[in-house]
């Protein structure tokens, strides 16, 4: 027999109302200051960064031991791509925004150059069957990351001089869609299909914040579509991923083998996880463990309490760049802030799909948490220029130099007393 609560009283029930509102209008005035982005970025970015080097270190210890008879060698080298790669950052959030325009052409030549440098026989190296790495002494860096923030920089820089004729078909389309079809093709070459539509990823966007007319985008979707048929046809094994994908059990024993250990480190994690440095799948079962699936050694050590805090904090760094691109008078901040974001947010879409058996496993890294100093770095710069963006912010400016005045002068107070 069910039974209905009563209904509560009238002043009880007000009186619930009142607290909720008062708890909405709090929420709404934090996220209302002019430094709430920039906390919000630096906290965010933070946090991925610290739990990306905790899980670097549980997962790949046991291929570290292995490897190198060392259970810290791996996560050795990430601390020496966050040492270079946090200075980097530090130096873009303070470069003004007419200073970072002045690399946009050479970021894109330096992309392109790159990229071709890995069809030439002795410097590309091939991993896992694509052939998109390139050995420079003993670095060994993959183009295509360095290549995600170049074609950012450059569309905007691009979109942002014309931002008054977009209202043509042609301004829109020339040069930017032409210039990244070519980073795409060169990429394409590679046979790296995950990083190939990453690009395209980010390409549509920015059509989109432009405003481009959808017979391009139709022409765009169009083209990815035909791209991902072509490099499945390419190799049996990528065709296997894409049309077993959604049951990796049916080739267990193939190309199922990592998806399906990646669903069995999930659910053995349940919501509080096994613990740090607990995941039994790292012991050789999971391919990949502390790069593209170390989401789901993440999901069983930290359960789903740590998995979704990882996806919440892509999300506020999302909230950030949007309320920055939202909030900007600059063309240039608005368009730079967008890419990013679809960049960051699709490349995290992706590779949580990945983890959970919804798309193929097309090896894209989980930004800021996954093994790999060519994706480090150029997210670190990225979300770098973001924090620069929101420190540059008239709102934000304005309340940093009145913090810094008080601070001087309690300082001052401090020493005359």
């Amino acid at each position: 027999m069910t039974t209905v609560s009563p209904p509560l009283p009238a002043p009880e029930a007000q009186a619930r109302r009142t607290s909720w509102g008062h708890w909405y209008a709090a929420v709404r005035h934090a996220l209302d200051r002019p430094l709430t982005a920039y906390y919000l970025l630096l906290g965010a970015s933070g946090l991925l960064l610290t739990i990306g080097l905790i899980m670097v270190l549980s997962a790949s210890s046991v291929y570290s031991y292995e490897q190198n008879g060392s259970s810290y060698a791996v996560v050795t080298r990430q601390l020496m791509w966050v040492a270079i790669g946090l200075p980097c950052a530090w130096v873009a959030s303070r470069l003004p925004t007419s200073f970072v325009r002045r690399f946009a052409w050479l970021g894109l030549i330096l992309a392109v150059v790159l990229l071709a440098l890995v069809r030439v026989p002795g410097l590309g190296r091939e991993v896992n069957g694509n052939t998109n790495w390139l050995g420079l002494g003993p670095f060994v860096v993959q183009p295509a990351e360095v290549a995600k923030l170049a074609i950012v920089l450059w569309a905007a820089h691009i979109y942002a001089r014309k931002d008054k004729r977009l209202g043509s078909f042609h301004e829109v389309l020339m040069p930017v869609v032409p210039g990244v079809l070519l980073v795409v093709g060169l990429v394409v070459l590679g046979k790296d299909l995950g990083t190939a539509l990453v690009l395209a990823a980010i390409l549509m966007a920015m059509l989109w914040v432009v405003g481009a007319p959808g017979r391009l985008f139709a022409a765009m979707l169009s083209g990815v579509a035909v791209l991902a048929f072509y490099l499945a046809s390419t190799s049996s094994e990528r065709l296997a991923r894409l049309s077993n994908f959604a049951d990796p059990f049916k080739d267990y024993l193939d190309t199922g083998w990592q998806p399906a250990h990646g669903l069995y480190a999930l659910s053995s994690g349940g919501i509080f996880g096994e613990g740090i440095g607990s995941s039994r799948q790292k012991w050789g079962d999971l391919p990949e463990a502390h790069t593209d699936f170390i989401f789901a050694v993440l999901g069983e050590e930290l359960g789903l309490i740590g998995t979704l805090l990882v996806v919440g904090l892509f999300l506020t760094i999302a909230y950030a760049a949007v309320r920055i691109a939202t909030h900007t008078t600059e063309p240039f901040v608005r368009y730079m802030s967008f890419g990013i974001v679809v960049w960051l947010l699709g490349q995290m879409i992706i590779n949580v799909g990945m983890v959970l058996a919804l798309v193929p496993v097309i090896g894209i890294p989980l930004p800021l948490v996954s093994y790999g100093g060519s994706a480090l770095v150029p997210s670190l710069v990225a979300l770098g220029l973001l924090i620069g963006f929101a420190r540059r912010d008239p709102e934000a400016a304005q309340a940093l130099a009145q913090r810094k005045k008080a601070r001087s002068a309690g300082l001052a107070a401090g020493r005359v007393s």
